[in-house]
Formats: structure tokens, sequence, C-alpha cells
């Protein structure tokens, strides 16, 4: 066997990409897209089709030319996700409008709204994860759309109060991003000496996994923003993996056995007497984390950037 397949036995494997080429040659249980990957897939030519179908079904729903954009935008990422849907046996994230992220109405209706129009193509719910970026609004909204029967991933969550705050709230699943923190600390300088065991990303990674399994937490810990396969290899046994596809290249292109790195057997802390985070709890704990505070900004205006360029697209059209 190939690491790709070792990894498999210990992680449930996710596919961080919109191209169907590498999820037919990967075989994900699951796939994640974003405004970015979006973005790169349309701009590739390789969903012209359904670009065309989301034009027209903006012009035929109607309205002024923004509202025809918000429409094309959220039928065009139900028909990406959909073609996913075809090749993968799991679940499809697709993320909202990232300039919703820190408004909880806007996030919780644009999530039901991306949820019917799965449902009006005939998709259950079940199979759909809604992204939203880990702010305190949309936290929020994630545990309201719960009750709705809609699991939500909550990414761009960089802090240790946001993985708390995820918990606390009930949600389906978590994206701690490995890469960008390590991306930080290397920007700073901060990094004296770098080694797989001393890399940040993946310690944070490791820390959040072990409070939520000691804890009984049944949020699940979704890997992600992976820069090296020896990341991923480090946080093998973690829930699950997202990898971009020239990770994955390399881990199928290597044949050494690999063995779980996270620990999963833990006593579960039923006695622990935890202190609920309130709002100002989580914006003080967050705020005192300066590479989170300067992630997850940077990160919402990305997503908000592409959003705006995958619009322009649009606009050509309608």
């Amino acid at each position: 066997m190939n690491q790709l397949e070792y990894l498999k036995k210990n992680s449930i494997v996710v596919a961080d990409t919109g191209d169907i080429k590498f999820i037919k040659k990967y075989k994900p249980q699951d796939a994640t897209t974003n405004p970015s990957l979006i973005l790169k897939a349309v701009e590739s030519g390789f969903y012209n089709n359904l670009l065309e179908k989301s034009i027209l079904y903006a012009k035929k729903v109607g309205g002024n030319r923004l509202l025809q954009l918000n429409n094309a935008s959220k039928k065009l990422s139900v028909l990406i996700g959909m073609e996913i849907l075809k090749y993968i046996p799991g679940r499809i994230s697709t993320e909202i409008n990232a300039s919703f992220s820190f408004n909880y109405e806007s996030s919780f209706n644009e999530s039901k709204e991306l949820i019917n129009l799965y449902e009006e193509e005939g998709v259950d719910r079940s199979r759909i994860l809604i992204k939203l970026a880990a702010t305190w609004q949309c936290i929020n909204a994630a545990r309201a759309l719960k009750k709705e029967n809609i699991n939500c991933n909550l990414t761009l969550l960089f802090s240790f109060a946001q993985a708390k705050a995820c918990a606390e709230a009930g949600v389906f699943l978590i994206s701690p991003f490995v890469g960008r923190i390590l991306d930080w600390y290397k920007s700073k300088n901060l990094l004296s000496f770098y080694s797989i065991d001393t890399d940040p990303g993946v310690l944070s990674v490791k820390k959040i996994f072990d409070y939520y399994k000691t804890n009984n937490y049944k949020t699940i810990v979704m890997a992600a923003s992976f820069r090296t396969a020896d990341q991923v290899l480090a946080l093998s046994g973690c829930d699950y993996l997202t990898i971009s596809p020239n990770i994955l290249k390399i881990l199928q292109s290597r044949s050494e056995n690999i063995v779980s790195s996270i620990n999963n057997k833990h006593i579960l802390n039923k006695n622990s007497c935890i202190n609920k985070l309130s709002e100002s709890d989580f914006l003080l704990e967050h705020n005192q984390d300066a590479m989170a505070v300067e992630k997850l900004s940077e990160g919402i205006r990305q997503f908000i950037l592409d959003q705006k360029n995958l619009e322009k697209i649009l606009e050509k059209h309608i």
C-alpha cells in the first residue's frame, strides 16, 4: 500500500479541491470547496456549462442586477457541489458568502438558501456541510442551523477560543488550519528551530483534538490547510484530513508504512467543570492570540476578494 492508503486507515480523507479529475483519481470520502477553489475551477473553463446554467437560473428568478449576481453565485456553488457529489460517497462542504461572516442573521439565511437550492435539485441536506468562518456570529448561526438539521463546517479556525466555542455550540465539524499558522510564525521569524514535532500548526490541531476527545465533545476535527505531506502524516489519526491534490499525489507516490500519530485513547473527563464562553470571553481570549486575529481577518478578506472576482465573471454573462 502507498501512504495515502495507509492514511485512509487512520483518518477520513477529504479532497480540498473543486477539480473533478483529482476527485476521481484520489477517491476521497468527502470534498470541500471555498470561494478561492470555486474561482479557480471556473477560471479553468471546466465548469462553463454549469456557469451558463447558473446564469439562466438567475435570469429566470429575476430581480435587479445585484440580486441576479447573488443568485447566480449561490446556484453555481450548488451546481459544482452536485457535480462533485457524483464522485464521492460522503459530503460536500459549500461555503457562504464571506462578507456575511460578522452578521448572524445573514449567515443563517444564506446557509438556509444554499440548503434549499440543493434540495430543489433533489440532494438531501444530510450530504451537505455549510461552511462558515469561525466568528462568534457564525458559530451561533451554526448552533441555530443544527436545530433545523443543517450541519456546518466552521472554517478559518486558528485559535483555541474558536475551537472551544464551536464545541460548546455543538457544531458538526471544525477545520483548524495548519499551514497558515506555520506561515505566520515564519513571517514573524518566531521559529528559531523548526521540526515537524515543533510545528505550531500541527501542535494547535493536536491540542484541540486532545481537548475534544478528553471532554467527549462530538464535534469532528478536520485538519486543513497543509503545506507539506509531513504535516499530514504528523496528524494521521485525526478524525478527518482535508488535503490538496499536490499533497495527495506525494502521499500516493510513497510506499513507506505509517501509523497513527495522534493519541486516540483518552480517559473521558466526565466530571470536569468547563466554564462556558460568553461572547466577551470569546472575543477577549481570541484577541489574545495575535496570529489567530491576523489570519482569521486575512482569510475572510481573501474569500471576499475571490467572491467579488467570481461575480465579475458572472456579471459579464448577466
